[in-house]
């Protein structure tokens, strides 16, 4: 027996259901209620099946699962944790999810207990000084409930404050410099400092203290902000630590998931105060980044409790001079603290690969959040459900204040524009935004076509060409029946591979028989598709458990679907190996020379567009299309190969 099975026998579904507040009544064999995870209190439409240990609700969430898909939607938990909280309960032993040693959970569990010290140290130096408690409640309008509820506090002045108050209760300087709390100057580490008369000193002096907890709730840092505007940098973080890393916190989720899954939206902002203030007026969906600019981490953090997020942008920071210093993915000004970058290329690279929707909320009358929602708390309301998406926000930042008749200015727009345009993977998309640009810079959606990727010029229609290529018009509506073509070769593929893992290093030799490169997620042009075959490949990597169940165990939410309906039609192919492995092979020779055919045709027309243009980039889309045709001659031959085999 597994180790999931052997937790799903050991609990009812009905108790679990039960203790999490849910009245249940007979319906026969089931059990009926009202869906604990949306507002409907007229009609019990969630439902317990205690034979199969499943449960679905027939409402507006239209969920449905077994207990550990009941614990990850009720408490905003991964599989994982969920798993390790249910097999704590049914007393099983899950060795293979422990990701801490025991030396090294007692020692982390000692930083955390030390920190939540710190934070009871810096609440009593808050509640000792008037100034700052006037700070907060006058300039910043917190109650005291709220200071209370977030648990901030201050750091006096001092530079041996806190390093005389711990080391007096029994810690160590090496604790104190471990969990980020001191700082040791730098060259000088066995020396005292002339200064300060030791070789280290408080991090964090005359700043208010705001405690950082993970998703979980547990201690990792501080966030500092300072009183002495002539301080800097005006925030200030724990240094990176065995618990806590910038990239993979963000400030507020521990109390914001919960809403965030009722909401079904998550909203980022800048600042951590203004995460408290939003809180305080009852926007409790809201987290905030270290002060830099968002990570993939983050943002799968994010993705457990939602695929909407918005991200909402201080005008001072990430508005219009931000989009206007530049697109690139790397920006000098990420690096800086307390400053959230502006990346439009990375913000659709992360929307893409999480296969998330991403939105941009930028704020009015150059005021922050914690402003907007004092001066009136319905107007923070509209400005989320008005937030526009990545691409349309950039067009009209750079558009603001432009005079769009201008032809230069129409030409630095389009610009800056189509690459990011270039980037979405889903060609409807393209094909919309290409004509919403058109249509804002009063031009024919010719010209951006003819545009290259780069975006460098904006070259004009040559209208003396009377016959164009077939492939000019059509090419949107190609692309997206041959995208579906795609679509359901790679789902084929990798519901056989999901079956029957083992199969995938067999494949590859077939594959380098036939001259071509072994399956990689390269092939595979949706991201939750790449994602799967990533999983399905470490599934062969590892020892401890059967290949398909360690897919199964380590598939993330939003791959659970997915991986349902595959094996759903992959139960319908015949079991026989020799069969499915031919089945795979054409598969993948199928999807490589769909994608290989319909981007030889594309790079031919712009070649053809290039050398009647004279444009230097001839050079490249003749390279392109040699590679492409040189990669179809290899397929047939691969094609040839295989259907020799199959007759020998």
């Amino acid at each position: 027996m597994s180790t999931i099975d052997e937790v799903k026998a050991r609990i009812d579904i009905v108790d679990l259901v039960s203790e999490a507040g849910v009245k249940l009544r007979h319906a026969g064999k089931n059990y009926t209620g009202f869906c604990p995870f949306h507002d409907n209190k007229h009609t019990p439409a969630f439902v317990i099946w205690p034979e199969t240990g499943t449960w679905r609700c027939f409402g507006a969430c239209n969920e449905g699962g077994d207990i550990f898909k009941f614990v990850m939607k009720r408490e905003g938990l991964d599989f994982k944790e969920a798993l390790q909280k249910l097999a704590a309960r049914a007393g099983v032993q899950v060795d293979s999810y422990q990701r801490e040693t025991p030396e090294q959970k007692e020692a982390y569990d000692n930083l955390r207990k030390l920190l939540e010290d710190a934070v009871i140290f810096y609440r009593g130096h808050l509640l000792n000084s008037r100034e700052i408690l006037s700070y907060l409640r006058e300039k910043r309008g917190l109650s005291d409930a709220t200071i209370e509820t977030f648990g901030l506090g201050y750091a006096p002045p001092g530079y041996e404050t806190a390093l005389k108050h711990f080391t007096a209760k029994g810690y160590s300087e090496q604790e104190l410099i471990d969990s980020g709390l001191l700082t040791v100057r730098e060259g000088e580490s066995t020396h005292v400092d002339t200064y300060t008369g030791t070789r280290v000193y408080d991090r964090f002096r005359n700043r208010i203290m705001i405690p950082i907890r993970d998703e979980q709730g547990r201690m990792a840092g501080f966030g500092a902000r300072i009183v002495d505007p002539n301080d800097i940098p005006k925030f200030l973080n724990s240094p990176e630590t065995p618990i806590f890393s910038k990239g993979r916190l963000l400030y507020g989720l521990d109390r914001a998931r919960k809403p965030i899954r009722t909401a079904d939206q998550a909203v980022i902002v800048e600042g951590y105060l203004d995460v408290i203030a939003l809180h305080q007026a009852g926007y409790e969906n809201v987290v905030s980044p270290m002060g830099t600019a968002l990570t993939e981490d983050q943002m799968r953090l994010l993705k457990k409790f939602t695929r909407r997020i918005v991200l909402a942008l201080d005008p001072d920071v990430a508005g219009q001079k931000a989009v206007l210093r530049g697109l690139d993915a790397a920006r000098s000004a990420m690096d800086k603290e307390g400053e959230l970058g502006f990346d439009a290329r990375g913000l659709l690279r992360n929307e893409s690969r999480l296969q998330a929707d991403l939105r941009v909320a930028s704020m009015p009358d150059d005021l922050d959040p914690d402003e907007i929602v004092a001066r009136n708390k319905e107007e923070w309301k509209t400005l989320i459900e008005d937030a526009k998406p990545i691409v349309t926000h950039v067009m009209e930042t750079l558009a603001a204040g432009q005079n769009i008749n201008d032809p230069k200015v129409k030409n630095q727009i389009a610009a800056q524009v189509l690459p990011l345009i270039a980037d979405l993977p889903n060609a409807l998309e393209r094909d919309t935004y290409r004509q919403a640009l058109a249509r804002m810079l009063k031009v024919d959606e010719r010209a951006l076509m003819e545009s290259p990727a780069q975006g460098q010029r904006v070259r004009r229609p040559r209208l003396e060409r009377r016959d164009p290529p077939p492939s000019e018009a059509p090419v949107a509506g190609l692309a997206v029946v041959a995208g579906s073509l795609i679509h359901k070769s790679e789902a084929h593929c990798l519901g056989v591979l999901f079956r029957r893992p083992e199969l995938l290093y067999r494949l590859d030799r077939r594959l380098q028989e036939g001259g071509l490169a072994s399956l990689s997620t390269e092939d595979f042009e949706y991201t939750d598709h790449q994602m799967l075959l990533t999983l399905i490949r470490q599934s062969l990597e590892q020892v401890e458990s059967d290949q398909h169940q360690y897919v199964v165990i380590h598939l993330t939410d939003s791959l659970k679907t997915l991986a349902q309906e595959l094996l759903a039609e992959a139960e319908k192919l015949k079991p026989l190996e020799e069969r499915l492995l031919e089945d795979l092979e054409r598969t993948v020779q199928k999807i490589r020379r769909t994608r290989a055919s319909q981007d030889l045709t594309q790079t031919r027309f712009l070649l053809e567009e290039a050398q009647q243009s004279q444009d230097p980039i001839v050079s490249f889309y003749q390279r392109r299309a040699l590679q492409l045709a040189q990669l179809l001659n290899s397929l047939d031959q691969a094609k040839r190969h295989s259907t020799l085999r199959r007759q020998t």
